[in-house]
């Protein structure tokens, strides 16, 4: 691989105070802690394997541990290691060492929980990434195994793509200041859309409505969204509103596809994404989708062990929808969606935002890249979507103003109500949703034409003083090729595979055991166990395995 990379503005700077702090000493538990928050789309992966790469080559030791929120994100993350040379193993387990042949793990926040000892062995005097730093609050059991695993790590990144508070459990290896947390360095959505090049910028349709719905007192309720309400009623209306059965949503999703099938005019390969309630209502979803257009689209439930598969594949495809719950809603990145269904209940400004990180991502070679999320026009999002857009109309003044020192006003980090599950849901029924009108004021309604803010955000070639070398560094060398496309992890599990199907036919052919067929190859070829074995012992474990079958 190519020994330099070109960094955006802010990775570069954020790397240098990295290093400034990794060389200024460890803190008070042995340890150097440093949080990044930086807006989804703007490249924290990048980032963060960069100075992983700068502390392997100061602690040539060292392993690399790295946690995901979710399962996915496990295999996103070592493929994204593999496309800079470091080998990280997604499908640890506890108990089992870390191969020679590779240079750390992945796992998640649930497994560090349910294994911190284990961890804190591979962990020790090592480098550690802290994947969404702020789902290690979501329980308390997930901050106290952090702890327990890293305390004894070298170094820790957190990272997060949003800022976050302490809520009613801090998370280890974070500052805070009056309950929020202090970033060693910060780049927000405004940062990046004033940068130019970097995020897209997103548009907020907001469908007004009317809903009638039986509550759970049993009263019958009739109200717009412009009502003041009450949280439980607020929350009840919302739910009315994104009803599967309800005429707002078929609404929506009619004025969503009709806005996807024209960006796929110049962008075949366009997509779009509804963020569902729960499982249900997902299913409802894209059946309604499948109905109204005959198109069936992706279904990622967290139910459904073929998820992530299914997540994968969309990403590669040109197909035009995917219906998710929560797993597609952080960190999951695929570049190509465009527009954008927020048909979910929960209205904390961590998950819009999050949410709201899948449609930002910037395409090379576009020359307009608006996208489009479809909200409620229920207050709260209304809120956080008119912040949003305030952070866009200050980008653009900030680009034509280049010598205004004003900064960014910021969004505060506090989160909103999140709709609970404290209801009588039995009792709740309802009734009927019709879509009213269409608040969009900020919207262009030419959409052949570039937006004003997309005139002044030339795509940037970047400038020759970004691009850095890339650390030397010892290799754990193995003598498998390994393809251009596959990372040595996706390797080992097809080896771990071949091994395994071979084991399956010797037991059929010689009448032995499992046990005694795997320690008759792991003799051979040098083996304590399939799970701790290199790449290079898997291969000779294979070898072994077929001369044996010759000579039966």
């Amino acid at each position: 691989m190519a020994r330099t990379i070109r960094l955006r503005p802010w990775q570069k700077e954020a790397l240098e105070r990295f290093r400034t702090k990794a060389a200024e000493g460890f803190g008070a538990d042995g340890g150097v802690d440093f949080l990044a928050v930086a807006t989804p789309g703007a490249g924290k992966t990048t980032f963060a394997i960069t100075a992983a790469l700068h502390w392997l080559h100061d602690h040539p030791d060292a392993r690399l541990v790295v946690v995901a929120p979710t399962q996915h994100l496990k295999g996103q993350w070592a493929s994204a290691a593999a496309a800079f040379d470091l080998a990280l193993e997604p499908s640890w387990r506890a108990g089992d060492p870390v191969p020679a042949d590779m240079d750390g793990l992945v796992t998640t926040y649930q497994q560090v929980a349910s294994n911190p000892v284990a961890l804190a062995q591979v962990a020790h005097g090592g480098f550690v990434v802290l994947d969404e730093v702020h789902h290690a609050g979501d329980d308390r059991a997930w901050g106290d195994g952090l702890r327990v695993a890293f305390s004894g790590a070298r170094g820790r990144l957190c990272l997060s793509g949003t800022p976050f508070r302490s809520d009613t459990n801090p998370i280890p290896f974070v500052s805070y200041q009056w309950e929020e947390a202090v970033p060693d360095f910060e780049y927000g959505y405004g940062d990046a859309l004033g940068d130019g090049g970097v995020v897209r910028p997103v548009h907020f349709p907001r469908i007004k409505g009317h809903m009638e719905w039986v509550g759970a007192d049993g009263q019958f309720h009739s109200h717009d969204f412009d009502d003041d309400l009450d949280r439980a009623r607020a929350n009840q209306r919302l739910r009315t509103a994104l009803s599967a059965e309800g005429q707002w949503m078929a609404s929506v999703l009619e004025d969503a596809h009709r806005r996807l099938l024209e960006v796929r005019r110049k962008q075949p390969d366009a997509g779009g994404l509804v963020i569902c309630m729960d499982v249900e209502h997902a299913r409802a979803i894209a059946d309604l989708i499948e109905r109204r257009w005959r198109i069936r689209p992706t279904v990622a439930t967290s139910d459904d062990p073929m998820a992530s598969a299914r997540i994968a594949r969309y990403a590669k495809s040109s197909d035009p929808w995917i219906v998710a719950v929560r797993m597609v809603s952080e960190g999951v990145d695929i570049p190509r969606l465009r527009v954008g269904v927020f048909a979910t209940n929960t209205t904390t400004e961590l998950f819009f935002r999050q949410a709201l990180g899948r449609l930002v991502r910037w395409t090379r070679g576009l020359r307009t890249q608006r996208a489009w999320m479809y909200i409620p026009d229920d207050p709260r999002l209304r809120k956080l979507a008119d912040g949003i857009a305030e952070q866009r109309r200050h980008s653009l003044f900030k680009r034509r103003r280049a010598d205004d020192e004003d900064s960014l006003d910021q969004i505060d980090g506090a989160a909103l109500d999140e709709v609970g599950d404290d209801e009588q849901l039995s009792l709740f029924q309802a009734m009927s949703a019709v879509a009213t009108g269409v608040e969009n004021a900020d919207d262009p309604d030419a959409d052949d034409a570039a937006s004003p803010e997309e005139l002044v955000w030339e795509e940037d070639d970047g400038d020759e003083s970004l691009e850095i070398a890339l650390p030397p560094r010892p290799r754990r060398l193995t003598g498998v090729v390994v393809g251009r496309d596959t990372s040595l992890a996706e390797a080992k599990s097809k080896l771990r595979k071949d091994n395994a199907a071979l084991v399956a036919h010797l037991v059929a052919v010689t009448g032995r055991s499992h046990r005694e067929v795997n320690g008759e190859l792991n003799r051979l070829a040098g083996v304590n166990k399939v799970t701790e074995a290199t790449a290079d012992q898997l291969q000779r474990r294979l070898v072994a395995g077929e001369r044996w079958v010759k000579t039966l």
